[in-house]
């Protein structure tokens, strides 16, 4: 990983310092929102602090516009990122879990529980994609929302983009993701009565936020509360910053540009994985590579691996929090379900940075390295 927010980036923050005196969530959000909403394809997109907040809000959101009841149960993939579970049971809602498979580390569609699930909180999981339309058929009552923090520009069977339709999505700006604010998250959806209800709870519940059409209708249903701190629902305080906006509406303009290197980078890298040794990721056309991922079929091959990358100079991470059912946080779920593929990647599994700074080069040194362990 390099230093991704170039000198144009920081002139246009500088610029923008000394043009305003006024830095809290204001016309840059919204127009950095507005200008994300036209780039995924969605009518509404809300700037939080995070990809993280982005799912509680989203989960919150969801549960109330939809008055979904405590304990009802929302299916989430056993390899995720912890706070894709979080939000659930912070929520009062019950996980219920699920295998994920070796391909798309995404829901194994031959391990789905026979379940009443009102939600299924999928992961797009390493720029990959989530079997989403089996999912649908599985599940055809459920609300479906969608993680896409780590894979901006993911594209379903259909070509379009995922998070662009369907009840709500989020990303993630993080400064190691594929376009960074440093900190700061999106959640995007077509329905306007959601947004609304995010729109308020990113701010305290505050109705003054709303759109003027719901607000009147607000103020005309509590006549006797002064209508400038009218608090319509519980909330937090998820508002993003002038200055992250600003980061965030440059970056985004090079943000296709690099998807494009992390898939031809991704390519390269599935032509040179040997399957005999590794699971081979699936490769389609509507990737959005995040890293690129490594796990083995035997699991003395991943300390030799990291050897390697150790003396390659090459920082790796496990894939993502391998089997979160191990994690003393999910203790309570420990033992509600079998899930030996996210074993196998909780154990055998390793990735390295995938971004647009790798090239075609740097991939092949690095395997001329790795074929040492056939």
């Amino acid at each position: 990983m390099q230093p991704t927010i170039t000198e144009s980036d920081k002139r246009a923050l500088v610029d923008f310092i000394y043009s305003t005196d006024k830095y809290t969530c204001g016309n840059k959000v919204k127009e950095f929102e507005d200008d994300w909403s036209e780039w995924l394809g969605s009518k509404f997109s809300l700037y939080v602090t995070s990809g993280s907040t982005a799912n509680l809000l989203l989960m919150a959101s969801v549960k109330e516009l939809y008055e979904i009841p405590d304990g009802s149960k929302v299916l989430v993939p056993a390899c995720t990122w912890v706070t894709n579970v979080s939000p659930v049971f912070q929520v009062g809602l019950e996980p219920i879990f699920c295998d994920i498979d070796l391909e798309r580390y995404s829901f194994d569609t031959d391990a789905l529980p026979d379940e009443d699930i009102k939600v299924v909180f999928a992961t797009h999981l390493l720029g990959l994609n989530s079997p989403i339309e089996e999912l649908k058929k599985k599940y055809p009552n459920a609300i479906f929302i969608e993680d896409i923090c780590e894979s901006h520009g993911v594209r379903g069977p259909d070509g379009n983009k995922r998070g662009s339709t369907g009840i709500g999505s989020t990303f993630s700006f993080y400064y190691g993701h594929h376009m960074t604010t440093i900190e700061g998250g999106m959640i995007s959806t077509d329905n306007e009565l959601l947004y609304e209800l995010m729109k308020i709870k990113r701010s305290h519940g505050m109705a003054r936020l709303l759109s003027p059409k719901f607000y009147d209708e607000a103020i005309q249903n509590n006549p006797n509360i002064d209508p400038s701190f009218l608090f319509l629902t519980d909330g937090y305080n998820f508002r993003n910053t002038e200055l992250n906006a600003v980061l965030g509406i440059e970056q985004l303009k090079r943000l296709d540009s690099h998807i494009d290197i992390r898939r031809k980078n991704f390519d390269s890298f599935i032509k040179r994985l040997n399957p005999e040794h590794f699971y081979i990721p699936y490769n389609d056309p509507g990737n959005s590579s995040f890293v690129l991922p490594f796990v083995c079929k035997d699991p003395g091959n991943v300390t030799k691996l990291k050897s390697i990358f150790n003396d390659l100079g090459i920082e790796y991470r496990p894939i993502v929090a391998g089997n979160l059912l191990l994690h003393p946080f999910l203790k309570k779920w420990k033992d509600t379900v079998k899930v030996p593929n996210a074993e196998i990647l909780n154990n055998n599994g390793v990735y390295i940075g995938n971004n647009q700074f790798i090239s075609e080069e740097m991939i092949d040194t690095m395997f001329k390295h790795i074929h040492c362990l056939e």
